[in-house]
Parts: structure tokens; sequence; C-alpha cells
């Protein structure tokens, strides 16, 4: 039997003050709804996602998973409701794209507790540091009996630190029956997806609830919440990181996307920012202050500091890429070095070859972008423009201060600058 993950993503956000849906907007960079699609996608047969009337942007951001169009947002159990054409008969588990650090193995540790068979409805609950206005969950005999909301709530009821995470689990059959069954007696004439509690308890069901960690149950529904949800996503990257054997000097200031790479014994100095699709092979260190996005980084590289990897950046085995120097769309060989100030970008360096200090790859003529291709071993001077398109060969030689327009022969010397003027006297 197929196991379906429905994650509702109708919302607007309107507390976010944009002008995208709220589950489009990124923690370490990648959007809300795309990060419990990767979870769901470990632990369910199908995940299907529910979006609001004219939301293209979050379809084209879900698929290949199905979506379904809550075409009036009448609620949350409305918009479960939506998928139930799409349930199977297996289990269903519903999750908020608002709610996006659930874990793999929280929405596993779901399914295994509904299997377990004493339950037949289960809960996801958190122990928040500040309950607030967060639902309670009433428990008797070790069972939920109610959620209570909190403005419905008793002092007794709120001194209640278990709350309502959102997110549960039943038979598919059991979701239809008791979704169809609820109705919008609220002052906001909505159907609310908690009223299944007091469906299924009314048909002697029992209710468990599955306490996770407050950080992997975080609402976002402002900027505030995204910052916080950020920071939380970050201690979870970097804690893998590190356990991982990654070396960080100042962990705090290190940010990672969700997809970052490394290997083992990579060593990163203090504020390093990956950005989306960079790879890090074994042994490579990062100095402080460089930025990665969309690049890929060869064993026992060292980069930085202030080193600039933009996407399209290949750097090969050992190579070295110093401080405030952007390579883009290049690739840089084995062993190569760039050490300083300079820009590398739609080109590729040859293996042992040195790139001098302020040199330009110049690679664009204000309408198309060509490439500059350097042969291996090759001495780059200091201050040298490239003007692509321009090939160099193996072994040559470009001096210092040299604009360099034509192809340059292996082993060759190039000298591409204005011969030096020495006027005599020139104070009477």
């Amino acid at each position: 039997m197929q196991n379906t993950a429905v994650i509702i993503a109708a919302g607007l956000g309107t507390r976010m003050k944009s002008a995208l849906p709220k589950a489009a907007h990124k923690l370490a960079g990648r959007p809300m709804l795309n990060h419990l699609l990767a979870a769901s996608a470990q632990v369910f047969d199908r995940s299907v996602v529910v979006v609001g009337p004219d939301m293209k942007a979050l379809e084209a951001l879900a698929a290949p998973h199905e979506t379904v169009v809550q075409a009036e947002r009448l609620g949350t159990a409305h918009a479960a409701l939506q998928a139930e054409q799409k349930f199977g008969q297996g289990k269903v588990a519903v999750f908020y794209a608002d709610n996006p650090l659930v874990s793999p193995e929280t929405m596993r540790a779901l399914v295994k507790r509904l299997d377990a068979g004493d339950a037949g409805l289960v809960l996801l609950a958190m122990t928040p540091p500040e309950p607030g206005k967060y639902g309670r969950l009433v428990s008797a005999e070790g069972y939920v009996s109610c959620i209570v909301e909190y403005a419905d709530a008793t002092p007794a009821e709120r001194a209640i630190t278990l709350c309502n995470a959102g997110g549960l689990i039943a038979a598919a059959d059991d979701m239809r029956r008791w979704l169809g069954a609820v109705r919008p007696d609220n002052a906001k004439g909505e159907f609310y997806l908690t009223d299944i509690v007091a469906i299924a308890r009314a048909e002697g069901v029992k209710v468990a609830a599955y306490d996770v960690p407050y950080e992997e149950c975080m609402g976002v529904n402002s900027r505030a919440e995204l910052a916080d949800a950020e920071a939380a996503l970050q201690r979870r990257l970097r804690r893998a990181a590190l356990d991982a054997g990654v070396a960080m000097l100042a962990p705090d200031t290190v940010f990672f996307s969700a997809d970052t790479e490394l290997g083992p014994d990579v060593s990163i100095g203090p504020y390093v920012v990956f950005g989306p699709g960079v790879k890090i092979a074994a042994g490579v260190e990062i100095k402080a202050f460089s930025h990665l996005e969309g690049c890929v980084v060869g064993e026992g590289a060292v980069l930085g500091p202030y080193a600039r990897l933009r996407p399209g950046a290949d750097i090969g085995p050992q190579a070295h890429v110093g401080n405030f120097v952007e390579i883009k769309a290049a690739k840089l060989g084995a062993g190569a070095k760039a050490n300083h100030l300079t820009y590398i970008g739609d080109a590729e360096i040859g293996p042992g070859t040195n790139i001098g200090a302020g040199t330009i790859t110049c690679n664009y003529d204000g309408k198309h972008k060509h490439r500059t291709v350097i042969g291996a071993k090759v001495f780059v001077g200091s201050n040298t423009a490239l003007v692509a398109p321009v090939n160099v060969g193996d072994g040559a030689l470009i001096a210092a201060g040299s604009v360099i327009t034509e192809d340059v022969a292996p082993d060759a010397l190039a000298i591409g600058r204005a011969r030096q003027v020495i006027k005599e006297k020139r104070k009477k």
C-alpha cells in the first residue's frame, strides 16, 4: 500500500509583506516548500502539495510532485480534503509548508508510532520554550483527549507545555472520513484540521502525541520568524558538518545552503558563506570571508581569504585561489594558482599555471561572452589583461602589464605593452 504525504501550501503569507507565496520564501537557499518535499520524499511513496489559486510559481517549485488547487481558502481541513483523491489506501500524513523543518527522521517516527497499533491518529507535538498562544494538547491516560486553543483554554490548560505542532498521520480511509465530517462551527466559519481529533475521539479512536524538538516545528508567518527558522536550520547544518569531520574555527559565523556538500577534513575559517550548489572535496581549506556558490572544489585546494567563487567555477585539486580573486564559469587546473586581486571568467586554466596579481580575463565585449584558454605551466605576469577570445599555449610566459589580444604559442614570451619612455630634466 502507498503512503502519502500531503503538504498544505495554499497560504498567501500576508504577514511576510511580500509578493511571493509564503512557502516560496527560502531557508538556507531552498524554498520552505522544498525542505518539506525533500524530507517527505525519503519517507513517503507520494507527496502531494495543496496550493492556492494562481500559484503557478509554487506548482513549479513542487514539480515533479503532484499538486492540487484549493480554489477557496476555507481552512486547513478543507485544504487537506482537496487531495483526497490522491490518498490511496495506505497511511496519510498532513504537514504545513510554513513548518518547513520537520526532518525525515521525525516523519519516519510518526509512521512507526502509528504502526504500533494502539492509536489511530498520531499528532506532531512540541514543547516550545515559550508556549505562548499555541494550542495545548490535553492528555489523559497517556493519550490526547483534545486540543484546546489558547483563547479557549482555562488557566490550568494554559499551564500545559505540550503544544500542537500541526502535523498528523492516520490511515487513509480514516483520514477521508474525518476530514469529510469537519464542520465550520467557529467564529471564522472555516474547516479546521485540528477538529478531526474530536471526531476520532467520538469514534472511540485513541489519539497519540509524538513530541519532537521545537526547532523542527517552528512556524514561519513573518520575516522575523523566517529569520528565527534560518538560525535554527543553520545550527542543524553546522552540527551535521562538524559531526561529519569538518573543522570550523567559528561555526556560528559560517552559513551553509541546504545542499552544501563537504568532504572530510575540510577546514572552514570565520565568516564563510556557501550559496546553493557547492561541492567541496576532502582536505580543502577555505579561509575567512570567502563566498562560494554553484561551484566544485577539488581535493586539497586552498581558497581565500576573501575569495569569491561564482556559478560554474571548477577548482582543481591542490589549486590556490587567494584574496580578492573572483572566478566565474571557469576551470582552474590541478595545482594552478591565482593568489591576488584577479578576475577569471569564462576561462580554462591548465594545471600548474600561475596567474599573477591584477590579471583580468576580458570576457565580455558588450554583447557576447568569450572564452580564454590557458595551457599548463604558463606564467602570467601581474596586471595582465587577456582579451577573449584568446588562447595561450603550454609553458608560455606573459610579461607583466601586458594586454594580450592574440593567441600565444607554447613556450613563447608575449609582451603586449607600450615601450617605456624616460624624459630627463623634467624640472627646470
